[in-house]
């Protein structure tokens, strides 16, 4: 038997977070979810904010538990006085917890078409059962939308690569490699697998993930692209922090690494905040958890000296967008940010004539 042709053979690709969206996909996070404890108070008006910067250049998607759930964010979308109404929408598709990012489909285009990529979803490893409705998410959502979908088989969360939309894709070593996830697949064979559904070409591997994070070093936390050929990079300059030498050495593999076409790539850094602790447990704070809309990038601040200095240089790389931060200490309690609770779905590329 003839095994099904697969994204890259058929032509798509996953764009670059900054190329034209339809929407943006959120979860909405259950009041009865882990992910906040004891500051779930807080965490829906930070939701509402992203809804309402987000829909100011497209269609926003909000994954709801049931009717009640839909209620309650109608009401507040309804309330808000800068949210774009009509261009928020509410579906019935229950989760585990609000981190789209992982839990979600990642789209894949070619001229004329969007579709979706079904991976599996095992919570970061088997960390926090159950994660049973999150794994359905995507097919779920590809059956609203009317996208094909395509199922690969093996886990893999979106927090854990980003991609140039050229053909190089960005992951670190910490987090694929982790038997928890796929423990029969090498490296050879996961890139294999990053290539056949991501229709990526190139694949950059960094070391180590940032202290705290519970994802076992998802990329989103400390290397991004910006362009095509740039990329941003955490760098923690206090050679006691914890982060300084996993930090330094990624740098250091990004200042030696090439494109999909051997070029070199202009390195950016962002600075570290200051440790952010709760309750004795240091949290995943990081600049890099940015969220690049149509219209709008969302960055996650922390009341730190150095807020302004990470969102001058997003600035930069964003010119052309309005470049937001938001005060994030209570939403990195959940550890994520703004990346981890959002899904890109890319628009539709035109076929050429």
């Amino acid at each position: 038997m003839t095994a099904d042709p697969t994204p890259r053979a058929l032509g798509f690709r996953m764009p670059a977070e900054w190329e034209a969206h339809a929407g943006t996909w959120l979860s909405w996070p259950r009041v009865e979810g882990i992910s906040f404890p004891g500051l779930y108070a807080h965490v829906p008006g930070l939701w509402l904010r992203m809804i309402e910067e987000l829909s100011t250049g497209e269609d926003v998607h909000v994954n709801v538990l049931d009717a009640e759930d839909e209620a309650r964010v109608a009401a507040l979308v309804a309330a808000s006085p800068t949210a774009q109404r009509d261009r928020v929408h509410l579906h019935r598709i229950p989760t585990n917890e609000p981190w789209c990012r992982d839990h979600g489909p990642i789209f894949v285009v070619r001229p004329g078409e969007v579709a979706a990529v079904d991976w599996g979803y095992n919570a970061w490893g088997g960390k926090y059962p159950p994660f049973d409705r999150d794994d359905a998410v995507p097919p779920q959502v590809a059956a609203l939308l009317g996208l094909r979908v395509f199922h690969p088989g093996i886990v893999m969360e979106g927090g854990s690569l980003d991609v140039n939309g050229r053909g190089t894709l960005l992951t670190t070593e910490s987090c694929l490699l982790n038997p928890n996830r796929n423990p029969t697949l090498d490296r050879a064979a996961i890139e294999g697998y990053l290539r056949d559904y991501l229709g990526v070409r190139h694949v950059i591997w960094l070391g180590d993930g940032i202290a705290g994070d519970d994802t076992d070093g998802h990329v989103d936390d400390i290397t991004r692209f910006v362009a095509a050929d740039t990329i941003v990079t955490v760098v923690e300059d206090d050679p006691a922090d914890a982060n300084h030498r996993p930090l330094a050495a990624n740098l250091e593999r990004l200042r030696a690494a090439r494109d999909q076409d051997g070029k070199p790539f202009t390195v950016r850094t962002l600075p570290m905040p200051r440790p952010v602790v709760r309750d004795g447990q240091r949290l995943p704070a990081s600049y890099a958890n940015f969220y690049v809309g149509n219209a709008v990038v969302l960055v996650p601040t922390f009341a730190d000296p150095d807020d302004d200095r990470a969102l001058a240089v997003l600035r930069e790389c964003y010119p052309t967008r309005r470049v937001v931060g938001i005060d994030s200490r209570h939403l990195v309690w959940g550890l994520g940010a703004f990346h981890c609770a959002t899904q890109q779905q890319p628009a539709v590329p035109e076929i050429a004539a």
